[in-house]
């Protein structure tokens, strides 16, 4: 890479003329949304109507599909994407790379007289067959057993996306093997839904709510994402490769002034937000909120809660329709969990929640939750499963990236607790010491002593952002999801979990009614369960090395890393709970074990290799042409004027000498470290505990001393974009 090209690349950013508003974005919200969606609409203006109603009662109702409809579907389907303008279908998946899948095949087909015809049946639809040994498994398929599966899932609304040369019609669906066994993420959330189903309809059955005969979970993707112009990130290797940077000295200025969350958004992301939100809208996705996050070029997008598996469709779709449009708009997106040291990463905080088919959400407490029996119920049956499963929940968001931000203070740390709030605090205190609660009030004003102003309704429970699990109003908060990771794997466990504890505690329920009436039945029951795993609730500082060691003496587990945290998913308790709710069975639960810890390992290998890259080919020669320059300007100034003091430019040689050549050590001892990892024998989770142990620390010995190089060498010499570029230059 020439020396000047950051230099270029600056003054290119600094000639940009100012953005244009796109012509599309002002079109209303109303006119676009859905429009690239086979939705409820077009299905029933498109479908026969008993092919509609049969239809409606999978999507709303969750009813097996019948596959007596499903060539109409797919005649009607294919009739409104050639319309539109596609030319191509594809079964799009969730296979467990964490991304997303697709293999496009046109409607062409050719009739016996030799004629070109489009073409879509049924049997299209329902089933496709890309190859499963090119997708991780874990060990459930062998690299000979090419034979896989996507199935159709009719509950999540087949699409369209746009191309250079049309549209393709994208069908979510699920992906599973020849044998039955799940190769991917979605099969298993929606196996959880089922679970999250039976139980609570059971229960709401038992506390006497026969109207209701379906429960489904419910999510919302707080999305947090960097945007960085293209022209410096394409001069970042680190960042094209791994998504966050290897190497950065802290800027003069970062978020210290706290200037940046809530603050104006610049034009240029601005035009990138609502061209954004235009393409989203018209694939169906609610997005409703945009604001800039704590870092600097760290921005907040969210969407309208939806049911679990359509939004996890949708966040997918989001996080794509990302990269894309920052691409038109000279940006480059990085939605890696830490892509600066030292500025905030990014989460995804994934807000969920229940709700029965009669519209009702059961997590809300209403204004008397102490009398809102059915609340109270689901509140004791989520803080035991969170009590019980804090290994499985954490789990859920351990990976490489992540590891970089959970702990830090601007994510929730490792160990998982429930805030609940001042209001329902008091109503757990109240159950259990047998006293009253004072009914306290759900909202209270806030007085601002300003005439004007009307009071404010005031939640008489503040937000907790330093907690993993927080209950916000209707819904609970977890904070600890990672904002590149698929919002599919932590839904799925905490349907399970919670499922779980629903049936445990109707089988509870149900004991007590040999001796007792329904009321005292539920109150004895939740007195019970509250006592037992009231030990996982938490209102204080979660950053604190006090509540370190007060989770330690409640015996909470506090896994701090990634492979500590996946050594936990094969105990035969979560084999046995994963087994017992139908979600996921053994062998299926050894091979994500096998493939998450794979790429755990992966992943920071191919960080390493990239560090040795670029500190033996672009630091190290920049510090040494620098070390070159400054022992020439002490010989030149030496010959021409002897006897001058030169103590500093002496100084300045001795110590980039010093750093260089622990530069060079260093990525000597990464080499090293590498080259025996890749050597050594060992199985996923030893291998994982080598890099963790081994090349990590090599890695941070190495961004060390090239950070500490960015501060001292020429400007004019460095050959990568610093992070006062990369953060400030919009």
């Amino acid at each position: 890479m020439p020396t000047d090209a950051r230099s270029s690349a600056i003054r290119d950013i600094a000639r940009r003329p100012p953005p244009a508003a796109s012509p599309k974005v002002k079109v209303a919200v109303t006119e676009v949304f859905g429009t690239r969606v086979f939705n409820e609409d077009v299905q029933r203006e498109r479908l026969p109507e008993n092919i509609f109603a049969k239809l409606q009662l999978t999507t709303r109702k969750g009813k097996e599909l019948d596959s007596d409809i499903a060539d109409a579907v797919a005649s009607a389907m294919k009739d409104w994407a050639v319309e539109k303008g596609a030319t191509h279908y594809t079964h799009w998946f969730q296979p467990m790379t964490g991304l997303t899948a697709e293999k496009h095949d046109s409607f062409l087909a050719i009739t016996a007289d030799d004629r070109i015809i489009n073409e879509f049946s049924g049997g299209d639809l329902i089933r496709g067959e890309p190859d499963a040994s090119s997708f991780p498994s874990g060990g459930l398929r062998s690299t000979f057993e090419a034979r896989g599966y996507t199935a159709w899932d009719p509950t999540s609304p087949a699409f369209l996306r746009d191309g250079p040369g049309g549209m393709t019609l994208c069908i979510p669906t699920v992906f599973c093997s020849w044998s039955g066994e799940a190769l991917d993420k979605k099969t298993p959330l929606l196996r959880s839904e089922n679970a999250i189903h039976r139980a609570a309809v059971r229960i709401l059955n038992l506390m006497g709510h026969d109207d209701v005969d379906q429960v489904f979970s419910t999510i919302g993707c707080e999305q947090e994402y960097f945007l960085v112009d293209r022209t410096l990130a394409v001069r970042r290797p680190d960042l094209l490769t791994t998504g966050r940077t290897l190497f950065g000295a802290a800027p003069p200025k970062g978020q210290e002034l706290d200037d940046n969350y809530f603050g104006a958004i610049s034009p240029r992301v601005l035009g990138f937000m609502q061209e954004l939100e235009y393409e989203l809208w018209r694939l169906g996705i609610p997005v409703k909120t945009r604001h800039n996050e704590v870092a600097p070029m760290q921005f907040e997008l969210a969407p309208i809660h939806r049911r679990a598996a359509v939004s996890t469709d949708q966040n997918m779709l989001i996080m794509e329709m990302m990269r894309v449009v920052a691409e038109r708009h000279g940006f480059f997106c990085l939605l890696h969990e830490k892509p600066f040291t030292g500025i905030n990463g990014s989460g995804k905080h994934t807000n969920w929640s229940l709700q029965d088919n009669t519209g009702r959400n059961l997590l809300a407490p209403g204004k008397t939750p102490e009398s809102n029996q059915q609340f109270m119920v689901f509140l004791s049956a989520i803080i035991r499963a969170v009590d019980l499963h804090a290994d499985l929940l954490r789990l859920t968001v351990a990976n490489a990236g992540n590891d970089h931000r959970l702990g830090a203070n601007e994510a929730p740390p490792a160990i998982m607790s429930v805030f609940l709030g001042q209001q329902l605090e008091d109503v757990v205190e109240a159950l259990l010491s047998g006293g009253s609660s004072a009914g306290r009030a759900a909202t209270e004003p806030i007085r601002l002593g300003i005439s004007a102003l009307p009071p404010l309704p005031r939640d008489t429970g503040d937000r907790n952002r330093t907690s993993p699990f927080a209950f916000t109003g209707a819904k609970f908060e977890f904070r600890a999801v990672g904002s590149s990771q698929s919002v599919a794997y932590p839904s799925t466990v905490l349907n399970t979990i919670v499922a779980e504890s629903l049936d445990d505690i109707a089988d509870m329920i149900e004991e007590r009614l040999k001796s007792s009436e329904l009321n005292t039945a539920v109150q004895e029951t939740v007195k019970s369960v509250l006592a037992d795993h009231r030990k996982v609730l938490f209102s204080g500082d979660n950053y604190s090395d006090d509540w370190a060691i007060e989770a330690e003496r409640r015996g909470l587990p506090n896994l701090q890393d990634t492979p500590s945290a996946l050594a936990r998913l094969t105990d035969d308790k979560n084999i046995t709970l994963f087994e017992r709710m139908k979600v996921l069975s053994e062998r299926e639960i050894h091979s994500r074990a096998h493939v998450l810890i794979e790429n755990y390992a992966a992943a920071i290998r191919i960080e390493a290799l990239t560090s040795l890259d670029l500190g033996r080919s672009l630091l190290l020669p920049a510090a040494l042409s620098f070390q070159k320059q400054v022992a020439e300007t002490i010989r030149t100034t030496e010959a021409a004027i002897p006897g001058i003091d030169q103590a500093s430019q002496k100084a300045l040689l001795e110590k980039i000498t010093t750093l260089a050549g622990h530069l060079r050590h260093g990525l000597d001892d990464l080499s090293e470290r590498i080259e025996r990892f890749d050597a050594v024998e060992a199985s996923p989770m030893d291998k994982a505990v080598l890099v963790r142990d081994e090349i990590i620390p090599a890695m941070q010995f190495v961004r060390a001393q090239g950070d500490a190089l960015e501060a001292w060498v020429d400007d004019d010499l460095w050959p990568l974009p610093k992070y006062r570029e990369l953060l400030l230059l919009q």
